[in-house]
């Protein structure tokens, strides 16, 4: 159905020193169910750029990254291609300004950590996505979910957003299970407590969908 599918999935680490790095909770599962999906329903091919997890699809071309910067340039050289980009990642909001080549000692009881932000790969591809592309983006938000949504689907130019309200009733990352809702300019759809799986199962749903009205 589709000439060829990118699916970013996992956290990204950013080094401080050879043994500390900063990052964030993701597992990578929901990404790894996506490109099971697509492969299952026979879509198309999948390139499937991935920070460290254990989570690794069958059949896909895996590329392996670590930081933001690397999930970038790998994405850069494949997204044209790539009929759907399915931006499950997530992708640390910064690094370190700098990199120490030795292991940091403990030199005191306060430590101060300077940060810059990392590109943000996203918005990088709502701004040039081509006619016909489907461009999907994930969300965590912990309070004014749907303002913040419809505000990152706007300004990212997505077609679709997965977002998911972090409580802890909902914890979502590590977990097996999740509840999202489904964003799209033409509204919203909640999708009720199910596996990662099946959500996956869902979000392609929503893509097959997006594609045909797309033409």
């Amino acid at each position: 159905m589709f000439k060829r599918i990118l699916i970013t999935s996992g956290p990204t680490i950013e080094p401080i020193d050879p043994v500390r790095f900063l990052s964030n909770r993701s597992s990578g599962r929901t990404g790894c169910h996506l490109a099971e999906e697509a492969r299952r329903r026979g879509l198309g091919p999948v390139v499937f750029i991935t920070g460290p997890t254990a989570h690794i699809p069958a059949r896909a071309q895996v590329v392996r990254v670590e930081s933001a910067q690397e999930m970038r340039a790998a994405v850069n050289e494949h997204w044209r291609r790539a009929d759907v980009i399915i931006m499950a990642a997530a992708v640390s909001d910064y690094r370190s300004v700098k990199y120490y080549p030795d292991k940091m000692k403990k030199d005191g009881e306060r430590l101060t950590l300077e940060l810059v932000k990392n590109p943000d790969i996203l918005l990088e591809l709502g701004g040039r996505k081509r006619r016909g592309q489907v461009l999907v983006g994930f969300a965590a938000e912990t309070e004014d979910i749907f303002a913040n949504a419809q505000k990152k689907l706007l300004a990212k130019n997505l077609d679709l957003l997965v977002l998911n309200e972090i409580s802890a009733a909902n914890p979502a990352f590590g977990s097996e299970e999740n509840q999202v809702y489904l964003v799209r300019r033409d509204g919203v759809r909640r999708l009720e407590t199910m596996s990662k799986a099946l959500v996956a199962a869902r979000v392609w749903d929503e893509i097959i969908d997006l594609a045909g009205r797309a033409g």
